[in-house]
């Protein structure tokens, strides 16, 4: 994949065509995520909505240039309100539509509420807003995978400095000044209608998430709950999770 410079270092992007009439996608991975483990996801998007769009790994993912220091609790905000805008502006890119994943999905209602820059839409899958018992937990369980097996040599395939992807994320999450982080301020400040994709069987959040966004929020929220399915919608029922997302797109254009 190319490169492009943000903030002095270089991010790992991959644009794919499309209709630059129609707001483009940008993809926000998750906290182990990459733009290479998206997958053919956001290819697929863009075959059923012609519009074109954005995948790239956050610093410490995939092939991006690595952390210069330890995360803090604010690195979604620091991702959503720094990184995030310079990269747009690298592509000129205005009105996104964020396809958010996890910690993309709240770095994409960080920056759709704060960064003073507009947005199309938002498509949140499983998103955190707050943290939840289970999410610690289910993350504590895969930090000690990670000590005790093969997993890094594991993730290794999808990241250049895995420690920075892996315990840049758990050791974050777990850390105890982390459990009051909570984003459900900057809901309300949201002006532009967000689709909430949850599975039942999530192993790191539960409908408490949407429940929170949907009490919060002042523009239109949709909500797609989906049975057989984990923390991972656009995988375990990726035809949905398309046809919502092609159908949230279009009803923006109406």
């Amino acid at each position: 994949m190319p490169f492009v410079a943000v903030t002095g270092r270089q991010i790992e992007y991959r644009m794919i065509p499309g209709d630059h009439a129609q707001p483009t996608l940008v993809f926000l991975h998750e906290g182990l995520g990459s733009a290479t483990l998206w997958r053919d996801f956001p290819d697929k998007a863009v075959g059923r909505l012609g519009a074109r769009a954005l995948v790239y790994s956050r610093f410490g993912y995939g092939q991006s240039d690595g952390l210069v220091a330890e995360r803090t609790p604010r690195f979604m905000h620091e991702e959503a309100l720094d990184v995030l805008p310079a990269l747009l502006g690298q592509f000129r890119i205005e009105r996104p539509l964020l396809v958010g994943h996890s910690d993309g999905a709240s770095i994409a209602l960080i920056h759709a509420a704060a960064s003073g820059r507009p947005v199309a839409g938002l498509v949140l899958m499983a998103p955190h807003v707050f943290v939840e018992p289970i999410t610690v937990a289910s993350i504590a369980r895969i930090r000690e995978t990670y000590r005790t097996t093969d997993l890094g040599a594991r993730l290794a395939k999808y990241h250049a400095r895995v420690d920075d992807a892996f315990l840049g994320w758990a050791d974050t999450w777990l850390r105890p000044e982390f459990l009051a982080w909570s984003i459900e301020d900057l809901i309300a400040d949201v002006r532009r209608p967000m689709l909430l994709i949850q599975g039942r069987d999530d192993e790191y959040g539960s409908l408490a998430q949407l429940d929170r966004i949907e009490a919060h929020a002042q523009a239109p929220v949709s909500r797609l709950v989906l049975d057989r399915c984990g923390h991972s919608p656009h995988r375990d029922q990726e035809a949905a999770v398309l046809d919502a997302i092609a159908a949230f797109a279009r009803s923006l254009a109406a």
